[in-house]
């Protein structure tokens, strides 16, 4: 087994780091900050990024001649009926079935996403032939749903979107690993480097980040941190940490010391 690479679906990639495309200053920097960050899937709002007119400036003409690959994005849906129609749409205007299910249940304070109407729509989604990534909250009961649903992955919230809190519940992260046989992808709250590496050593099989990026000082150089993070963590998780240990242990061994006494 190539532990380097991603599965999802049918489909492999060589990154675990996957990018979002809000918030950015202008096109020319998320192409930038992306190819940056050695992503190889950039996801995308498709009811807020023009992805589909040709008659207007369009994200998709800026990545037209990299491998990129584009993962639509339902946010701004708040119920499940919407977001089907809106895949069913995009996938007639690009010919795209690997989707990001994105459904919000509180549009105002915490944009916590409903997960019985994600559940639904995974459902129907997953049916009609789509590759479906749920976003969804930090629940291994729910990772289990929308596995059974049909989920090609399962995305939970590190924290509210765009927080920057990084992970707040780290104990459901690992056990939503133990849950669910299909990739485990780290989704919002995350804010810098540092968290992209705590997740990935939790044994998140990827993580996706946006905000962290866009609105970082220095977008290009936040895209290479998290792409070294990323890496970093994977490695970290794979390697076996040593056990947690409430007293202190010698680094060189005591045994067979000479008594200078």
């Amino acid at each position: 087994m190539n532990h380097q690479l991603l599965k999802i679906g049918n489909q492999t990639f060589q990154s675990r780091l996957i990018v979002g495309s809000g918030k950015y200053k202008n096109f020319q920097t998320t192409f930038d900050a992306t190819i940056a960050s050695e992503a190889e899937i950039i996801t995308v709002a498709v009811r807020r990024v023009n992805i589909t007119n040709p008659n207007e400036e369009n994200l998709l003409d800026y990545f037209r001649e990299s491998k990129i690959q584009f993962l639509p994005n339902s946010a701004g849906c708040t119920k499940a009926e919407e977001a089907i129609t809106l895949f069913r749409l995009t996938r007639e205007a690009t010919g795209i079935e690997f989707i990001k299910l994105e459904i919000i249940g509180d549009t105002q304070k915490t944009l916590y996403p409903d997960v019985l109407e994600t559940l639904k729509a995974c459902e129907i989604l997953a049916k009609d032939g789509f590759c479906v990534l749920a976003y969804s909250n930090d629940d291994p009961i729910m990772a289990r749903h929308l596995e059974n649903a049909g989920a090609s992955a399962v995305m939970p919230l590190a924290a509210p979107i765009g927080s920057g809190l990084g992970i707040q519940n780290r104990y459901n992260i690992a056990f939503i690993k133990e849950a669910i046989n299909v990739p485990l992808i780290v989704d919002a709250g995350v804010g810098c480097a540092s968290d992209a590496a705590i997740a990935m050593e939790l044994g998140a099989d990827a993580v996706l980040t946006n905000t962290a990026i866009a609105q970082a000082q220095n977008p290009i150089l936040m895209a290479q941190a998290m792409r070294d993070a990323v890496r970093a963590g994977r490695a970290s998780y794979l390697a076996g940490r040593i056990p947690k240990k409430p007293y202190a242990t010698a680094s060189s061994p005591i045994e067979g010391l000479a008594n200078l006494s």
